[in-house]
């Protein structure tokens, strides 16, 4: 009925699919640029909250991808989020009036830390902590505070 060289096709299309798949899982899950915990320096930032940022999520500066999201900690004392970002190290000159910001990206809501440099003379190095933070907007919170305020007119 089928020629072999039908169902060798029919074989390669299948094959090509799943690799298209697992290329796509890949990418939006960040494994294809695994690179976190090379040569670079950890920074840490306090959020009031953190929305649905997670380790591996990226660290951006002008769009640029500077580094990864090493940790997300809970601060009992502060009751805030302390998120350690491993940057690389041929990024060694982010001044230290830097602020950091968390976004959220693409159509999954895939959110990362978005960094807008300051104008200090003086550069953030290991174990510093970024003091001008904005908290990730939560999207319930939004919708909730608009219809509150339509509720009232």
């Amino acid at each position: 009925m089928y020629s072999r060289t039908v169902q060798i096709w029919v074989g390669l299309f299948v094959v090509a699919g799943m690799a298209g798949l697992l290329m796509l899982s890949m990418k939006v899950s960040n494994i294809s640029t695994f690179n976190s915990g090379g040569a670079g320096y950890d920074l840490k930032a306090r959020f009031g909250n953190v929305g649905g940022l997670k380790v591996r999520s990226p660290v951006t500066m002008a769009g640029v991808l500077v580094g990864r999201v090493a940790a997300i900690d809970f601060d009992k004392k502060r009751y805030e989020a302390v998120v350690t970002l491993h940057i690389e190290s041929r990024y060694n000159n982010i001044p230290e009036d830097t602020s950091a910001s968390i976004f959220t990206a693409g159509l999954l809501g895939e959110q990362y830390i978005g960094l807008d440099a300051g104008g200090s003379e003086q550069y953030l190095k290991a174990g510093d902590t970024i003091q001008l933070t904005q908290s990730a907007v939560i999207l319930e919170q939004l919708i909730g505070h608009f219809l509150v305020s339509k509720a009232d007119k």
